[in-house]
């Protein structure tokens, strides 16, 4: 299986996914942990994906979503962005209206 069908495959069986360093309970970078506090704090029931656990994973999120860094968001297997831009539509009360339509 390749890594974009292991991906594919992750995203299909997932409604919400994140690809973090680490996972909730040990997130292992700055980023991961506030995008996990983003996702809590939407009451979102969600997956992780710890990259640090399979470096195929690691680099082929990259490459899949062509976003350069982790953590990545994906929601009904679209791309949503890294933690920055989660942040941000957390702020405008946009991730909770997605989060809450799932």
């Amino acid at each position: 299986m390749t890594i974009n069908n292991r991906i594919k495959e992750l995203l299909e069986d997932n409604l919400i996914v994140l690809f973090m360093k680490g996972n909730p309970k040990f997130p292992q970078c700055g980023f991961s942990s506030t995008a996990c506090q983003i996702l809590d704090a939407c009451g979102a029931n969600y997956e992780t994906v710890d990259v640090l656990q399979d470096p195929e994973i690691r680099e082929g999120i990259k490459a899949y979503s062509n976003w350069p860094t982790i953590p990545q968001l994906y929601i009904n297997s679209e791309f949503i962005g890294g933690a920055d831009i989660m942040r941000e539509i957390y702020e405008s009360g946009e991730l909770a209206k997605i989060v809450a339509g799932n």
